[in-house]
Order: C-alpha cells, then structure tokens, then sequence
C-alpha cells in the first residue's frame, strides 16, 4: 500500500471552483487541504462547498495578509500535489 499523498488546494480566483475540486477530492484517500489567497466571497454555492469539507474534516484556512507568500510557499513544499484554481 503506497503513503496518502498531501494536496494543496489553493483557492486564488474561481474560489468556488477550487472548493468544488477540494470536494471532490475528498474521495480519495489523500489528505486534502485548502487554503485560500485573499478574500472568501459569500454565498450559497461557497457556503454549501465550505460545508461538505467541514463535514470531511478537510481545514481550509484564509493566508494572513502579512507573509502570505511565505505561508503559501511553506505549504507548497509541504505538499506532494498542488492545484491553483
């Protein structure tokens, strides 16, 4: 049996887009994590993903204003596969 890979799910546009893949990946025996550069638009179709992922225990954490980039890089090397959605 082959270690679970780490995925980095990085929410920089289409945020609902990059909650709807963390979502789906979600089925795979993977850790799946999310972070988010920039603001989280409200609504119904961000508020139902933020939901499924709550539910699966997958954290999805808004990068700090101050040092984000080297928060994002950290995380970026910490992780077997990255999407930037």
């Amino acid at each position: 049996m082959t270690e679970p890979k780490r995925i980095l799910v990085v929410a920089a546009g289409n945020k609902a887009e990059a909650l709807r893949m963390a979502a789906g990946l979600m089925l795979v025996d993977d850790r799946v994590e999310v972070v988010v550069w920039g603001a989280m638009p409200a609504g119904p179709a961000i508020d139902e993903q933020l939901q499924a992922l709550d539910f699966a225990d997958v954290p999805v954490a808004e990068l700090a204003e101050t040092g984000r980039v080297a928060q994002l890089a950290a995380r970026i090397l910490d992780s077997d596969v990255v999407y930037w959605v």
